[in-house]
Parts: C-alpha cells; sequence; structure tokens
C-alpha cells in the first residue's frame, strides 16, 4: 500500500488518500492521472490493469486501488 500512496502522491501530494473514497466521483483524478497511475502499477507491480477495471468503484480510493492490484497479483 505503502508504494501505491507514493505513487499517487506524486500525481497530487495535497490529498489524503488514506481517507479520500471520492477521487474519481469528485473528479481529484482526471484520465491522465488514471494513464499515470496505470503505467505505474505495471512498472511497480508488475500487474496490467484490463480496461473492463477501470471503472471509479476501482480508483475512488486508495484502498479499492489496492485490492484490485492484490487480486490481479493473485490471478
Amino acid at each position: 500500500m505503502e508504494q501505491l500512496i507514493e505513487i499517487l502522491k506524486e500525481l497530487h501530494p495535497d490529498v489524503d488518500y488514506e481517507n479520500c473514497t471520492t477521487l474519481i466521483t469528485d473528479k481529484i483524478l482526471d484520465s491522465f492521472d488514471m494513464i499515470t497511475i496505470i503505467a505505474e502499477v505495471h512498472n511497480r507491480f508488475d500487474v496490467v490493469i484490463p480496461a473492463d477495471e477501470l471503472g471509479p468503484e476501482n480508483f475512488n480510493s486508495a484502498q479499492a486501488l489496492y485490492a484490485l492490484i492484490t487480486r490481479l497479483e493473485d490471478e
């Protein structure tokens, strides 16, 4: 989770990723941020996030994104 928070803080250091659950809903993250996150997740975790997993349910919080990464690592 720490590596993921580092990735997110590089994009928007002022956001409280530990508690925010509306990253997409409140437009904190935009499509360019998502592309960066997908690339960094691939580089750091060796996980490819498929297009059908790009919904707000997986990107609205750091916890949801980390759960997605963990699930994809196990597949």
